[in-house]
């Protein structure tokens, strides 16, 4: 369960607070995930100091279903009256102060997810029928949800390692099938699926959104020699987000020949002759063009895919989103969706027992170089998987094999921010940062906003501590020969959190 909670709300402080592991056992949810559904105003406050009024929706109904300039219109009459008196339960605190401690609960707790109500909205194709109260537990589908629709998406991802050439590019024509097959497939699951509740089928059937997304783009990335941390990278991202736009959308229209247009096309962004690249300049009109910095450049015939859409409709109200694919990917032997490498080297757990699993691109690499031995093995494992210390490298490969938390976050929120242009929904976007403190946090969020995100998910910080290591012949956790393990017997025990019948702390 995800529970999503504007920024204007009087319980957002209490609110903020519900993951903390200390306090009032009684006002938390330990099993709940939150997330901050932020409008712009709030973030323009943010930026201009100034003071921010939470109110209660009792006295402000209509604000949960606004947004853009008419939500900012109602709210700034809102402060009006309550500055008059005419309404009397509200509070007004610094909107700085408020956005300080949302970043330091997302530091200790992971929570509440940072999520931009505005952007989902005003770039929403279905705006004309609703509006997005939320996104989901994995805050990639931004679709309207009402009392009488639940929103549901259907989800697929394309296995970007699999389309990319060995000239160095991306297989345009093998992409285009690939699509065309799955979008097919995705439409079909919204007929033959079971719905445990109306309100679910209803909006299912009415709009017919689909999700398609990504997964091993940091796979795609070692195959093109790309450093995640680059202008490559980024330009790789726009590029390849656009061409599965672009065939998702057309595969879409192909549909909508062969079966019709979905019930709620009519008034749709779709109909208006609206792209999601072009409702980037819907998002500059409704926030203020000061206040959205992203690149707008195109390599494909939109015009040509724009006039089609015109001529025959869509079959899917949404086809783009990209889910975090921890499962599938690990399955298909990939990157999990947008993510760069965490680590080179680590160990998996499964009920099969523990498994070292070592970077299979850096090894093919290092053996080309004729530096895959048993100490570059165990220099690895010393670093937690880190090539960066390791001396015999070269740099070239260093900068490739970078880690998540070796990667300034402001690389995956560029990129992330040139993939959206083309997503009708939003990412799930995890980000990673090393040494996090309240300058970085703060930066990097207000950069996710000012580059037109909809969402983030889990801010990802180092642990105190490191990770278990694993020996790399045999697979064993902190294996030890027996001889060490005869000179260390006289070791004290050391914590370990795995073990609840553990004597180090009793």
């Amino acid at each position: 369960m995800c529970a999503y909670l504007e920024t204007w709300h009087l319980d957002i402080e209490e609110f903020i607070e519900l993951r903390k592991n200390t306090g009032d056992d009684r006002r938390r949810t330990h099993d709940m995930n939150t997330a901050n559904w932020i409008p712009d105003l709030f973030m323009k406050r943010v930026f201009e100091d100034g003071d921010w009024t939470l109110f209660s929706p009792n006295n402000v109904p209509e604000l949960h279903d606004l947004h853009g300039r008419a939500f900012e219109a109602a709210y700034v009459e809102y402060e009006r009256l309550a500055a008059l008196g005419k309404i009397e339960v509200y509070k007004t605190v610094k909107a700085k102060d408020l956005w300080r401690k949302m970043l330091s609960m997302l530091f200790e707790t992971g929570h509440p997810w940072i999520t931009f109500k505005d952007a989902c909205n005003v770039r929403s194709p279905q705006q004309h029928v609703g509006t997005i109260h939320s996104s989901n537990l994995c805050t990639g589908i931004t679709l309207n949800t009402s009392k009488d629709e639940v929103a549901v998406c259907n989800l697929g991802s394309v296995n970007m390692v699999n389309h990319v050439t060995a000239e160095g590019g991306l297989d345009h024509a093998k992409l285009q099938r690939t699509i065309k097959t799955a979008v097919r497939m995705l439409d079909n699951v919204i007929d033959i699926n079971y719905y445990s509740v109306d309100q679910a089928k209803n909006s299912n059937l009415k709009h017919r959104p689909i999700g398609m997304g990504i997964m091993g783009f940091q796979d795609a990335l070692y195959e093109l020699k790309i450093p995640y941390a680059s202008e490559r990278a980024v330009e790789f991202a726009d590029t390849s987000m656009e061409a599965i736009s672009y065939y998702a959308i057309q595969a879409s229209t192909d549909l909508a020949e062969e079966r019709g247009a979905y019930q709620s096309y009519k008034g749709s962004l779709w109909d208006r002759g609206i792209l999601p690249i072009d409702s980037l300049q819907l998002l500059a009109q409704e926030r203020g063009e000061e206040f959205l910095d992203v690149n707008l450049n195109q390599t494909m015939d939109w015009e040509a895919l724009r006039a089609r859409i015109q001529q025959v409709g869509m079959r899917n109200s949404n086809v783009l989103a990209i889910a975090p694919t921890a499962t599938i990917a690990n399955i298909s032997g990939v990157s999990q969706s947008i993510e760069p490498t965490y680590q080179n080297l680590y160990v998996k757990s499964n009920l099969s027992g523990e498994f070292t699993v070592v970077n299979p691109y850096l090894v093919r690499d290092l053996k080309a170089l004729d530096l895959w031995d048993s100490v570059m093995a165990n220099d690895l494992k010393y670093y937690e998987g880190s090539v960066r210390p390791i001396d015999r490298i070269p740099q070239h490969l260093k900068e490739l094999y970078a880690t998540a938390f070796e990667i300034d976050p402001r690389w995956l929120v560029d990129a992330a921010s040139r993939r959206q242009k083309w997503i009708d929904q939003a990412q799930s976007l995890n980000l990673y940062i090393a040494g996090a403190n309240g300058k970085k946090l703060d930066v990097t969020y207000r950069m996710a906003w000012l580059r037109g995100l909809k969402t983030t998910y889990y801010l990802r910080a180092l642990a105190a501590t490191s990770t278990e290591k694993s020996t790399i012949s045999n697979n064993a956790l902190n294996a030890v020969s027996s001889k060490l393990e005869a000179e260390s017997a006289d070791v004290p025990k050391a914590c370990s959190i795995d073990d609840p019948d553990c004597e180090a702390c009793q």
